[in-house]
């Protein structure tokens, strides 16, 4: 089958190590599944592992990818849940001391097929296009998942998003929305900033700028670069919720700002499949659809990671396996 891997990672140059080629078809093991794959999407994890981070040489070569829907053999439609926990495991798969995403352990999604066990299979609603349900497993899945169980918020408030173009945070964005949030977001362009909007967000403003009032919830993505803003963006007692840090992961703490203001800082990875039927649920009921910067074939996937490499993707990549290709949206 053909599909996007890493044999060898390059930390200078990520791209330089994305093979598109043959691979075999994987076979499932007891309990496990074999998909195949109608459309899987692009995540920065991806470019991780291609720097070889979490990736040891050990395990390569290994298919990228962790978001994919597809059919099974008996016709079933179904969206697939990236968090793989150990055998032994019983309860919430993210808190698993040993749980990794497919693409870190077992093979990949940027593929014709993908193998996942049986337990991470859930029903595609029918109201999404598979390109926009090859979208949620991931960003939007840990978007619902910061915004609900993390947020400390039960009633509607005031919600910042930083770097409001990128996947989870657009995913941040509508979802905001569509549970009753007043949302802000920061964007480093004006162009960046009016697609925020356009997604919903009730006000837009440049990194670092100042706010009209203090926030419930920062939804933090980016790390370094916005943390102070994050933190002086705060009413007392308000929430960060943090599950990346694409601009360095060790910015200055500020404690002193925030033990004395009470400020809550939460960590978050992902969510489970229980999370991911209930998002895709909200999606239905709501409305909300994904953006999609892109659709690319596997011959278009180098430009595609590219993009999303030098931050000039707005929405989602979605990758379809042996499908005609179109241009950004």
């Amino acid at each position: 089958m053909r599909a996007a891997y890493v044999d060898a990672a390059n930390p200078a140059d990520p791209l330089a190590a994305l093979i598109v080629g043959e691979r075999p078809d994987p076979t499932p093991p007891d309990g496990w599944v074999s998909v195949k794959v109608k459309a899987a999407s692009l995540n920065h994890h991806d470019v991780w592992s291609l720097r070889g981070v979490g990736l040891p040489a050990d395990r390569m070569p290994m298919i990228l990818g962790t978001d994919a829907v597809g059919t099974t053999a008996d016709g079933r439609e179904v969206v697939v849940h990236p968090v793989i926990t150990s055998p032994d495991w019983s309860g919430d798969a993210t808190l698993d001391p040993k749980r990794t995403l497919l693409s870190e352990l077992h093979q990949g999604t940027l593929a014709e097929h993908v193998v996942v066990p049986e337990g991470n299979l859930i029903e595609k609603p029918a109201g999404l296009s598979w390109e926009e349900a090859a979208c949620v497993p991931t960003a939007y899945l840990t978007a619902f998942r910061m915004l609900t169980r993390d947020s400390g918020l039960w009633k509607p408030g005031t919600v910042l998003v930083q770097g409001g173009s990128g996947g989870v945070a657009s995913a941040t964005i509508q979802l905001a929305k569509a549970l009753g949030h007043r949302v802000w977001a920061t964007a480093r362009t004006e162009h960046k900033r009016a697609f925020a909007q356009s997604l919903g967000a009730d006000e837009v403003f440049e990194p670092g700028a100042r706010l009209p009032e203090r926030v419930d919830l920062v939804v933090e993505t980016v790390g370094e670069a916005t943390w102070s803003h994050s933190l002086k963006s705060l009413r007392p007692g308000g929430t960060i919720v943090v599950c990346g840090a694409t601009s360095g992961a060790n910015p200055p703490a500020d404690l002193n700002r925030v033990f004395f203001l009470q400020l809550r800082i939460i960590g978050s990875t992902m969510g489970t499949a229980a999370e991911l039927a209930a998002v895709l649920a909200l999606l239905g009921r709501s409305g909300v659809r994904p953006h999609i910067d892109r659709v690319v074939g596997f011959d278009q996937l180098a430009d595609a990671m590219d993009a999303l490499v030098a931050g000039e993707v707005l929405g989602k990549v979605v990758l379809r396996p042996g499908e005609p290709t179109r241009g950004a949206e």
